[in-house]
């Protein structure tokens, strides 16, 4: 099992990172939360999470230990594939999470792409013992992203497709990133923008 990985990001590519680990180019699936965090050429740690299919062998990674823990719970919830977890973790902070988990806030579950009511009301039920020993150990500060270098496409439609890639349909990401887009002029930022509005 691959733990850890320590290297250079080489390109992100939403919400895929390339990291070169002593010559080994790794390519690692993100939450935004970590994805909007990084910059081509810093020096990184991401805790990682190997899944193996009879298809493929994906690596998911995470900046903070903790988002690795809560994927991990996240996947034993019957019906949550790593798309569906990766997804969660990029709409809701860990710390929002736990909080909606706890009060048993169904409506803000249903706001992440591929959670309808059912899914929301297990996700309850299986995490809320789980979250309870937790909860004492998150920190209450928000991690603050910093703004990454991206290539090819604009930040518009790269932000379009990191939401899409989490499980938007194309004209759900649109309607979200259309609605902040003008503020910003930085793919993070209106990734940011576009989740932040998603949970008033």
């Amino acid at each position: 099992m691959i733990g850890c990985l320590i290297g250079e990001v080489l390109a992100l590519e939403a919400p895929t990172v390339l990291l070169n680990v002593n010559g080994v180019g790794y390519e690692i699936d993100t939450p935004l939360t970590t994805f909007c965090q990084l910059q081509k050429g810093q020096k990184i740690t991401l805790w990682t999470h190997l899944a193996v299919r009879e298809d493929a062998q994906l690596l998911y990674g995470f900046l903070e230990a903790q988002e690795k823990t809560i994927f991990r719970t996240l996947l034993k919830v019957n019906g949550v594939g790593p798309k569906m977890a990766l997804g969660i973790l990029s709409t809701l902070s860990v710390e929002l999470l736990i909080h909606t988990v706890e009060h048993e806030d169904i409506n803000t579950l249903i706001k992440v792409p591929g959670v309808g009511k059912k899914t929301a009301e297990r996700l309850m039920i299986e995490l809320r013992d789980r979250f309870k020993a937790m909860s004492n150990e998150v920190s209450s500060s928000n991690s603050t992203m910093t703004q990454i270098q991206f290539t090819g496409n604009s930040a518009v439609a790269e932000a379009e497709a990191a939401l899409q890639s989490l499980g938007y349909k194309p004209a759900e990401a649109q309607k979200l990133i259309n609605a902040v887009k003008g503020d910003f002029t930085e793919a993070s930022d209106i990734i940011r923008a576009a989740l932040k509005s998603m949970n008033k």
